[in-house]
């Protein structure tokens, strides 16, 4: 991989976790991995990371953060009847693109995250997790002082 100036924070965080997805979600049934994708913007302030969920609801996703780690975990849960357990039309599905299971994102944050700071909503099948930036540590000017 050729690393370009211009490739950020998060780029081979990115392709990490890429590579991580693909090698430890496998396939879903249907032949299709289950890994929502994300994108991840940068302000002075925040840090923002958007991921596509289509299909799930707030209940069905999990986020934590542990030491500057965040974690993004999901149930996509075939459609059933509760009644009888069985698809909700009683029907013999012949072809489906549709993917269904668990997923999980890992991503490095940059290290003095405070956890209680960070801010999650969804709306529309579209998760936004909105991450303040640590305040940066002022310089300290340390007196240099005669020698007893």
């Amino acid at each position: 991989m050729l690393m370009r100036p211009d490739f950020g924070l998060f780029g081979l965080h990115r392709e990490i976790d890429r590579l991580f997805s693909e090698f430890s979600q496998g396939l879903g049934p249907n032949g299709q991995q289950l890994v929502p994708n994300i994108e991840i913007a940068e302000t002075d302030k925040a840090i923002e990371v958007t991921a596509e969920m289509p299909g799930l609801e707030r209940k069905d996703v999990d986020i934590s953060i542990e030491d500057d780690t965040l974690t993004i975990r999901g149930e996509k849960k075939v459609e059933q009847n509760t009644d009888s357990g069985k698809d909700k039309s009683d029907k013999n599905v012949q072809h489906s693109e549709r993917s269904y299971g668990v997923f999980l994102r890992v991503l490095q944050l940059p290290p003095g995250i405070d956890p209680s700071s960070v801010q999650a909503t969804m709306a529309n099948g579209v998760l936004k997790i909105t991450i303040p930036r640590p305040a940066k540590p002022e310089p300290k000017k340390i007196e240099v002082k005669e020698a007893a």
